[in-house]
């Protein structure tokens, strides 16, 4: 059977998606292969198809216990004989895993990085036919990624101890130009295949939101989401704590998970999310990754994250099935001091750091968290924002973002721009730095106690703003430090200070512009707000949403008895493509997108026994 027939078989897609099929061809062809494609894009199928054509078993290494065991659970449901080996077995059940796979029993057999060096595993596997060595989440060999893991540096000299080199193939949703090119280093890739399909993601909205108060924002989202799932993220526990409280005294079915809870209850409000007991997850970033929940509806960050990688990879969690839906930033000016704090804790806490290593990691996290700021503030596409920080050219309107959808005005602030630098170099002429918070509390004229303290009220620039809202004085602000104007320098509260090109705007020689809100747009409707539609290019929004509830009850009970949660038995997108179809027959449930020969046996005649009885 050819890739196409293992493709319909087991997956039940009649064809391939960008980049997928020309990955499968070179993985066949023995040749070396790293993949790079955003969340929601099929990278599973590149390296499982292969996996099922080629002589013997894949190893797929992975940092993630959840995503060990959604895909392990999915290609059980799909018929393919696969296993996993990670802390999460006990004794007995690690030994039988190991048993059954000196049998060759597994065609597919996921371990995490740590497992390499155990003397059984490595043992046993130089006894086997291992036709391919499948990287996972391969940016974490990486020091210039986001999730660097020392582990990952071990994969090579593993790959090399085995009798025979198999193939290698690598794949991450996130890695700039500098981690991609890591990746063929750390993981001695040799001569490989690289695939590049791009991170765009067209059915996710981005918006970022300044609210004055952001618990009300977030109510006021979650009630048009009702019954919806998905994703709030906090950058601490506490704020994790607080925000789940609140949703709960509301009446949400929430729940949450951080690092600060007990092994079992992560588990247990993990599972609770995972199997829609309850529709809002309310974490930190500890929680998500590896999480293959298909139909999540919105990621709602509550709190700025520390850099674009982890922001993109964490709003990705959202629509992997292809189906609109929402990623949120909530934004404010504590977010970057937390952030701030949050990076020089994790340094200070690693004792293992040499001094010239810890201050690369400083400067580095530093600028990661410069662009993540940058993207709260720029009025242009946020889609275009981030394409072009992971290295692409993207059009300089989507479509799909808050950015583009509401409308600017692009406005002269030449004058305002010179009343803040003025401020800046008058507080520079007394030997003095202050943060963004103390120059607008001047230019405004606070009459607060420091302020007089320091006799900062007889600067010329005292109050030269007064009738100027705050929120205007940061933006343009904001504008200055992106456009070089101002400099903003690093620290758990970074300083305000000048840069050379200053002089351009003060002397008048250059004009400052740039878009502000005109007037509050009509707001842009959720997901929730705007049904969930098909994927796209699938065709009409289901018009039967009677039909579509049916399926989710019928999908829930089946996925029930079977113990796995009900995206692994079919996703979102498969039961739109039920009520776009209406498959009455076996033949006819085999044409639906997601439907192969393993789940149509299984699980044909009762959903097609169900549409039966619907249209009559």
């Amino acid at each position: 059977m050819d890739h196409t027939g293992i493709l319909n078989k087991y997956f039940g897609y009649t064809g391939f998606r960008e980049g997928q099929e020309e990955t499968i061809l070179q993985i066949l062809s023995g040749r070396d292969v790293l993949a790079v494609m955003p969340t929601g894009a099929g990278k599973s199928i590149c390296y499982q198809t292969p996996a099922l054509m080629l002589e013997g078993m894949t190893l797929v290494i992975s940092p993630l216990i959840s995503l060990m065991k959604d895909q392990v659970s999915a290609l059980a449901q799909a018929g393919v004989p696969a296993a996993l080996l990670n802390s999460s077995l006990d004794a007995n059940e690690y030994r039988e895993v190991l048993r059954r796979t000196a049998r060759n029993e597994y065609k597919i057999l996921y371990v995490a990085p740590e497992r390499l060096r155990a003397d059984d595993f490595s043992e046993l596997v130089r006894t086997l036919p291992i036709s391919m060595v499948t990287v996972d989440e391969a940016h974490c060999v990486s020091q210039w990624g986001q999730d660097f893991r020392k582990s990952y540096l071990e994969i090579a000299d593993f790959v090399e101890s085995l009798n025979v080199r198999p193939v290698v193939s690598a794949f991450t949703a996130t890695a700039t130009g500098r981690v991609r090119e890591d990746i063929v280093s750390q993981l001695r890739l040799a001569n490989p295949f690289a695939v590049f399909t791009g991170f765009d993601r067209k059915n996710l909205f981005f918006a970022v939101k300044k609210p004055q108060d952001k618990m009300r924002e977030l109510m006021e989202y979650l009630r048009g989401a009702e019954g919806k799932s998905g994703i709030v993220y906090c950058s601490t526990r506490k704020g994790v704590e607080e925000v789940c409280a609140a949703l709960c005294k509301s009446g949400r079915e929430a729940t949450r998970y951080h690092a600060g809870l007990g092994d079992a209850e992560r588990r247990r409000n993990q599972d609770d999310f995972l199997y829609d007991r309850k529709s809002v997850m309310v974490a930190t970033n500890a929680f998500g990754m590896g999480i293959d929940k298909s139909n999540v509806r919105f990621v709602i960050h509550f709190n700025m994250p520390k850099n674009l990688e982890s922001y993109y990879q964490e709003a990705g969690r959202a629509g992997r099935d292809g189906v609109p839906a929402d990623c949120i930033l909530l934004y404010s000016g504590q977010d970057v001091r937390t952030n701030q704090f949050l990076i020089q804790k994790s340094l200070e806490d690693n004792t293992e750091l040499a001094p010239e290593t810890r201050a690369f990691l400083l400067q580095k996290d530093e600028a990661l968290l410069k662009a993540m700021t940058f993207y709260c503030g720029t009025t242009d596409c946020l889609r275009a924002y981030i394409l072009k920080y992971f290295g692409e050219r993207p059009a300089g309107y989507c479509g799909n973002c808050f950015n583009c959808n509401t409308k600017f005005e692009t406005a002269d602030v030449t004058v305002e721009a010179q009343k803040i630098l003025s401020c800046v170099y008058r507080i520079g002429e007394r030997n003095r730095s202050f943060g963004k918070t103390m120059v607008v509390q001047i230019l405004r004229g606070s009459d607060n106690e420091r302020i007089r303290a320091q006799r900062l009220n007889t600067l010329s620039t005292y109050g030269i703003m007064a009738d100027t809202p705050v929120h205007r004085i940061h933006g343009i602000m904001d504008h200055l430090v992106q456009q070089g104007y101002l400099n903003l320098s690093g620290g758990e509260y970074p300083l305000l200070q000048l840069a050379p090109a200053y002089k351009e705007i003060t002397r008048g020689e250059k004009q400052v512009t740039m878009k502000l809100p005109k007037y509050e747009a009509p707001k842009k409707k959720s997901a929730a707000d705007r049904g969930l539609g098909l994927p796209a290019g699938t065709g009409a929004a289901v018009q039967d949403g009677a039909l579509l509830q049916k399926l989710r009850a019928l999908r829930s009970e089946l996925a029930s008895k079977a113990g796995v949660p009900a995206f692994v038995v079919f996703s979102d997108a498969a039961l739109h493509d039920m009520c776009r179809r209406l498959p009455q027959d076996r033949d006819a449930f085999l044409e639906v997108s997601g439907v192969g020969q393993h789940k149509m046996e299984r699980y044909g005649e009762a959903f097609t026994a169900l549409i039966r009885s619907h249209v009559k």
